[in-house]
């Protein structure tokens, strides 16, 4: 057993991404930087994961400002730690050396001390190029061990019938094969290797015996990193500290427990029990919890779990009897192996100061919470609860058909989307995988990586049409453009190379940010390079209140409208996705339940809105526009011969029509790309002919089934 046990703090990072969407501003940051400065924690986390494109979309921020300003603040007192997908860095895509090398000099040369770098298919090849250039430049690389189950076979119908009598395939995800994943990552040059449990899925048992098996095998500090969704955090953490793991990490007490890692107050209770060294300022974490309660107050509209724990610091409150008690009994099942018994402990202790019950679907479904409530979300927009459960079944399928990815981001989100296709396609009589996403296309190709298992050559070929694993080749990768902004004074978007580096990895996102930075800076520069007139401010007249005129379409659930899919005067479909909704970390998309026609919007984009609540009115008539005509419907072409529609399976947004009227289409080729369920799905014509007529463009909305264009056939 370790004598001191040093900690990671998450709360900045992790913490607030499990349980806030990412959303604290800088200003709030900073509120808590002088706290500490004090504290001694070993590290910090502060940067990485969402946080980069979150504080860029949604609060309008730099985030290398972000990453400078805490290290300007705390000095070498923590660490300051970071997360990263390896070659995918934050995004999806691989990137080339060269910008992996620029992103990891940047990073180390605004503050961050350690890295923490991982794969989604634990493929080492796709973390050996961030290894390497975080230690060229003088940081610390801790490579995460994604930690995954395989698949409960026996639960999948679908599998007994395919199995026949044979047996069912052997287990993959052994201690065996996570212990050989630390020893290659140590041969790599990692400083420190992390148990990265993103799920929470880990029991208590199992976590003990790979924090032994690694101390074993690997001479290098073992991190233990996991969340309390299932129920197992609190206990897991316990079992990892009495197997003697060198780091663990923590949230602050009001940023704890429910989706985020256990609580740094509790785990103080039990190295106080075990006589373990913590060296943190407690005194500092109660003056950062005092001012993350009010924080959190302020976060109320994006909070996930809407659930503060009970007041509580060990420095000062006395805890009672029964649940010291508690406390002895879940030291003595960790020490015992007793894993029922410490997993009842930890769960009465969590109870006791008001910390979320263990949330029960998602530890019997065995995947992920983000991933299960984004499929229940994707299946609410298709109108398609009741096939919840077939999907659920298919997941089992559908990861061994691609080569058992783990579930973390972003193959969660791949093999989930994949599974409501395919229970979809079941539905409606077609075979599996009649509707697959560009996404699942690219992950059986083999261009996200090698998976833990080879996919089979003959389904390859089935989903891919070759039979053959072809890589993401980076010598064809392309940088983003980076125009001159004739309308700001001609400057470049991108000025240096942070500024290049965010265009790369967030080209949207940061697209929209650096263009209103670069028009803020003009404007300033016009308004103090001449001398402005003073002008008589007029107040404005109110706007006349909204008044409901036509059917109310409504969000199910409280959350922020990101983005509208439709303006007023625009035709909607029943059925129709008509806005985008963030709600609990998921975007969701919110259909209209009649067809009509936009009367007015009811929210604005950007704001936070209640359960229930109207966003838009629906009318039967066209309205009126500005100049009061009515826009004359676009004349049909006429065809010159019998045509047949090509529809779309899913409601989704238009990303690309590849095709143009009078082309001539084969049979399987692709006409649209379709954007549902966050994933690309490539719509193809199941006939040959001739394109008559298109009925979409780039950005509209349809809605499932709808037509996208029609071809004249022979």
């Amino acid at each position: 057993m370790s004598k001191k046990l040093l900690i990671r703090d998450l709360t900045l990072r992790d913490g607030q991404q499990s349980l806030f969407a990412t959303r604290m501003r800088q200003e709030q940051i900073d509120r808590v930087l002088p706290f500490y400065k004090d504290a001694n924690f070993y590290a910090m986390e502060v940067w990485g994961g969402a946080v980069p494109d979150s504080v860029m979309r949604y609060l309008n921020e730099n985030p290398w400002n972000r990453l400078q300003s805490i290290k300007k603040e705390v000095g070498d007192v923590s660490k300051l730690t970071a997360l990263s997908r390896g070659r995918n860095l934050f995004g999806y895509t691989p990137y080339t050396d060269e910008i992996i090398d620029g992103f990891c000099k940047n990073a180390i040369d605004s503050g961050l001390g350690i890295m923490r770098i991982f794969d989604a298919l634990n493929d080492i090849n796709n973390v050996k190029s961030t290894i390497k250039y975080v230690k060229q430049h003088g940081g610390i690389a801790d490579c995460a061990v994604c930690y995954t189950i395989d698949p409960e076979y026996k639960r999948a119908a679908r599998y007994k019938a395919l199995l026949k009598g044979k047996p069912l395939p052997k287990p993959v995800f052994t201690d065996k094969y996570f212990v050989n994943l630390a020893k290659e990552l140590e041969k790599l040059g990692a400083d420190m290797v992390t148990i990265k449990d993103m799920s929470g899925l880990i029991p208590p048992m199992r976590v003990s015996n790979l924090i032994k098996a690694f101390k074993k095998a690997v001479k290098v500090p073992v991190d233990f990193h996991t969340h309390c969704t299932p129920g197992y955090g609190l206990a897991s953490v316990l079992a990892a500290v009495v197997s003697g793991v060198d780091i663990i990490d923590t949230n602050i007490w009001n940023f704890a427990g429910g989706p985020a890692a256990p609580a740094i107050e509790l785990i103080y209770i039990f190295t106080k029990k075990l006589g373990i060294e913590m060296d943190v300022n407690m005194e500092a974490v109660a003056k950062i919890n005092k001012e993350l309660y009010t924080i959190r107050q302020e976060l109320a509209d994006v909070d996930a779990g809407k659930h503060f724990p009970h007041p509580f610091n060990p420095l000062t409150d006395t805890v009672p009897a029964e649940i010291d008690a508690e406390f002895d009994k879940a030291i003595k099942a960790a020490q015992s192996g007793n894993e029922q018994e410490l997993v009842r402990a930890c769960h009465a202790i969590e109870k006791h100061f008001g910390f979320p019950k263990p949330n029960e679907l998602v530890k019997k479904a065995q995947i992920p919470g983000g991933m299960y409530t984004n499929m229940v979300a994707q299946l609410k927009a298709l109108k398609s609860e009741d096939i919840l459960e077939d999907a659920m079944k298919l997941i089992p399928q559908v990861r061994l058909d691609a080569g058992l990815p783990p579930l973390v981001t972003p193959t969660s989100q791949i093999v989930g989307a994949q599974a409501v296709n395919c229970a979809m396609d079941a539905k409606k009589g077609l075979p599996m995988y009649t509707n697959v996403s560009n996404q699942f296309i690219s992950l059986v190709k083999g261009e996200y990586g090698k998976t833990p298992i080879p996919v089979k050559p003959e389904f390859r070929e089935k989903i891919c049409g070759h039979s053959d694993e072809r890589p993401f080749d980076t010598s064809k990768y392309k940088m983003q453009p980076n125009p001159v902004l004739e309308d700001f004074g001609g400057v470049k978007l991108a000025e240096n190379e942070e500024e290049e580096l965010l265009l790369e990895l967030f080209p949207m996102v940061a697209k929209g940010f650096l263009t209103g930075v670069k028009k803020a800076a003009w404007e300033a520069k016009k308004a103090s390079s001449t001398t402005a007139k003073k002008a008589t401010t007029v107040e404005a007249p109110k706007a006349a209140e909204k008044k409901l005129s036509g059917k109310k379409v409504t969000v199910p659930m409280p959350g922020r409208i990101m983005e509208f899919l439709v303006k007023p005067g625009d035709k909607v479909e029943k059925d129709q996705p008509v806005a985008v909704l963030e709600a609990m970390k998921m975007e969701n998309s919110i259909t209209s339940h009649f067809a009509g026609y936009v009367n007015s919007l009811l929210a604005a984009e950007g704001e936070t809105v209640a359960a229930d609540a109207a966003i838009m009115d629906i009318v039967d008539e066209s309205p009126q526009t500005v100049d009061n005509k009515t826009a004359a419907p676009a004349q049909a072409k006429k065809a010159t011969g019998p045509t047949k529609p090509v529809t779309v399976p899913m409601p989704g947004k238009i990303l690309d029509v590849q095709v143009s009227a009078g082309d001539g289409v084969e049979k399987g080729q692709v006409v649209v790309i379709l954007e549902a369920m966050k994933m690309e799905n490539s719509i193809t014509s199941d006939f040959a002919g001739t394109v008559n007529e298109i009925f979409v463009e780039v950005g509209d909305t349809v809605a499932a089934d709808a037509k996208v264009l029609d071809l004249i056939v022979s």
